[in-house]
């Protein structure tokens, strides 16, 4: 088995990660940044908090953020799907898609 997986080295809060990925080196590093920058931003919220409890508060913020935008993109998702309901009776039949065919 072939593996396409490649190494990206990342530097998280100093501390440096070699990652296996098939996301390209670009992606990984611009996640590994949002990471970092969401850290470092906890720690210097005022209060002294360790590492590694800052990294278990930005997991908490980013997947809160991951949450939000899965939810705003079902919501579009049901607002288009009832768009094109409500636009499909306007359609010449023939656009219609209701014979099993895609529009």
């Amino acid at each position: 088995m072939i593996d396409n997986k490649l190494v990206v080295k990342v530097r998280i809060v100093g501390e440096e990660y070699t990652l296996r990925t098939e996301a390209s080196p670009e992606h990984t590093k611009s996640v590994a940044d949002h990471v970092d920058r969401t850290i470092r931003a906890i720690m210097g919220a005022g209060s002294t908090v360790e590492t590694q409890k800052a990294a278990i508060l930005a997991a908490l913020q980013i997947t809160d953020e991951l949450f939000r935008e899965r939810a705003a993109m079902e919501a579009l998702t049901a607002d288009i799907r009832q768009l094109a309901s409500d636009i499909r009776p306007l359609l010449p039949p023939a656009k219609r898609g209701e014979d099993g065919h895609p529009v």
